[in-house]
């Protein structure tokens, strides 16, 4: 029997005195005899013919009153949760779930002045909006454990491709699979319970319509005294309106994802090098190997974090003394992302692009333009070979000639023969000595700009890769053994703490495999800028030390260093707490003014 199966029951005191007066011969008046048919005491009701003499309810008719009780007190029970339920999982506590939902009384009052068909029909639309709400207060979990940041309606469905390359890599095709039917059978269920549950409280409200519209008013005076006294528990408002807001914060969200498009159109109009002649470019870094090396999810929390901090610090400070040794300088700040947690490529093109990319909408209108980046500006000039290094990309990548890289090496392109550790197919050290192999290692090569993606301390930073001999990575095999003397990410994410940890030892391995290739593999013109792309998820920051990430160039030429002598940045790998912290949209320029033509009288303003 479904747990939305009716039983009929015996007219209720209120029933008997609404009808009363009639004629013996009389019928009671349209409205009442379909809510009379349509539920019993509980919102329970049987179809015509259904209670047959002799029939379960006739032999056990307490069970049957005590199922349809329970029944209606679950649809209550589940309506509620929809209601109150927070968009967050910091949120979730019994204290949400103690408040009056405004959304609720009103949803009575109508209920309660609607005729019988009207009704029904309502009742089951406002069931399937509250049930697709709730839905998305479940996204909105999701988002803001991994993005923190709510889901968002306009731009955000491309991002479950993404998850779904993610859980496959992660768990398995089949495992994937059975997730996926799971979720789809979830949402649907979901759908109709609470499209059925409030169908059942609307037969129960109509039939106590008497103490239904006092408990309405009751109800209704007490949510506009506590918000008008804002009476707290559990430091929220008892008068909640959360599915109000949740819709109204909605509709802004849509509404400015709709006019995003046109502010980004004319910010992206304004390039002040877009019409800079090419030898006018980058003429301070000229016959230098440039390297562009981002490491996935290296963020301020990796520095500053009391509980990382002091070992991820360690690694900085014994790379820039053995850095220094081999005749490098370094210096460092930060740069504030346009996302964390995840994301990547949003951070990768506002960094490229000189331009503020948030979201996937200017991606996209980015990628089809014809913007200048600081890499396609190497192309442009004529004076470097242009490549990436991007271990993680394992399809194909058009985004790679809008980014001017004359050849790009996927993870199919690598020579790669080991396994892949969890999400990240190609460990960060392999992927620098395929860098060496197929392009910096070669004799007589043309100046090179790369672009290289450490990918190693990618979530779910479980199995880590270590570090071994330059000369025993050869086609990868090694890493097989390694990976099996590993920890399971599902272990793994079984307790937060261990989490933090395998995150910072994850960075501590990018860091090493990065300073280790150019104390062995560096010269005198290599010049290295290596940065994070966003802070890892919520579950490593604890929403602590914002977006910045850190950022360091590295050179052997004093001349390299000497052109951002004015900048303020720090000394070293490592950057302190007071360190410059720029938005990553600004680097783009200042990075080509500081490599373009130097002030002067014969300078071209437009270099400038």
């Amino acid at each position: 029997m479904s747990i939305f199966t009716r039983s009929r029951q015996l007219p209720t005191t209120d029933d008997a005195s609404r009808d009363e007066g009639l004629p013996p011969d009389a019928s009671p008046s349209p409205e009442h005899a379909a809510d009379d048919t349509a539920a019993g005491e509980d919102g329970s009701s049987d179809a015509p013919g259904e209670a047959v003499p002799g029939g379960w309810r006739d032999r056990h008719p307490a069970a049957a009153q005590a199922g349809a009780r329970v029944t209606t007190g679950l649809a209550a029970v589940l309506v509620l949760f929809g209601l109150l339920v927070p968009n967050e999982l910091t949120r979730l506590t019994p204290g949400e779930f103690a408040r009056i939902p405004v959304e609720g009384i009103f949803g009575a009052a109508v209920l309660l002045v609607l005729r019988p068909k009207a009704r029904r029909v309502v009742a089951v639309l406002a069931g399937a909006v509250l049930g697709l709400l709730t839905i998305l207060k479940f996204l909105d979990m999701g988002f803001y454990s991994v993005l923190d940041r709510p889901f968002d309606l306009v731009l955000d469905w491309i991002l479950f491709d993404d998850a779904e390359a993610f859980l496959r890599d992660s768990v398995g095709q089949a495992g994937t699979i059975v997730a996926l039917v799971g979720v789809v059978v979830l949402v649907l269920a979901l759908l109709v319970l609470m499209a059925l549950a409030v169908v059942r409280l609307s037969h129960l409200v109509v039939r106590h319509s008497v103490a239904a519209t006092r408990t309405t008013l009751v109800l209704g005076t007490v949510w506009i005294t506590c918000a008008a006294l804002g009476v707290q528990i559990a430091g929220g408002p008892v008068a909640s309106r959360n599915t109000a807001g949740l819709v109204q914060s909605r509709v802004e969200q849509v509404n400015a994802g709709l006019e995003d498009k046109q502010t980004f159109a004319r910010e992206s109009a304004v390039d002040a090098f877009r019409d800079t002649p090419t030898d006018q470019l980058l003429t301070g870094l000229r016959g230098k190997n440039v390297i562009f090396a981002f490491i996935e999810s290296y963020g301020r929390s990796a520095v500053e974090d009391p509980e990382m901090a002091p070992q991820v610090g360690a690694v900085l400070a014994d790379g820039t003394s053995r850095l220094r040794a081999a005749g490098f300088t370094s210096q460092s700040a930060f740069l504030t992302s346009p996302t964390t947690g995840a994301g990547s490529w949003l951070a990768h093109s506002t960094f490229a692009s000189g331009l503020w990319i948030k979201n996937q909408q200017r991606y996209r209108n980015l990628t089809s333009s014809d913007r200048l980046t600081l890499t396609s500006a190497f192309q442009h000039t004529g004076a470097w070979r242009t490549v990436g290094i991007m271990p993680g990309v394992t399809r194909s990548w058009p985004e790679g000639e809008f980014y001017g890289l004359d050849n790009v090496y996927d993870s199919r392109d690598l020579g790669y023969e080991g396994p892949k550790f969890s999400w990240t197919p190609v460990p960060d050290q392999y992927s620098l000595s395929a860098f060496e192999r197929l392009e910096h290692g070669k004799q007589g090569h043309k100046p090179l700009m790369a672009e290289i993606i450490l990918a190693s301390s990618h979530n779910p930073w479980a199995p880590i890769p270590k570090m071994i001999g330059w000369d025993e990575v050869g086609d990868g095999s090694v890493y097989h053994a390694i990976k099996e003397a590993g920890k399971d990410p599902k272990d793994v994410w079984k307790d937060p703490a261990q989490v933090r940890t395998e995150y910072r030892r994850a960075i501590e391995y990018s860091l090493s495999s990065l300073i280790s290739y150019v104390e062995k593999y560096g010269d005198d013109d290599t010049v290295l800028v290596f940065l994070g792309d966003h802070q890892p998820n919520p579950t490593v920051t604890e929403g602590k030390l914002g977006r910045d990430v850190p950022i360091a160039i590295v050179a052997r030429d004093p001349a390299v260093m000497d052109r951002i002598s004015g900048w303020g940045w720090q000394d070293g790998l490592k950057p302190g707490p007071q360190a410059p912290a720029w938005r990553m949209d600004t680097f783009r320029d200042r990075f080509l003014t500081a490599y373009g033509p130097q002030p002067g009288p014969k300078s071209s303003p437009s270099a400038r």
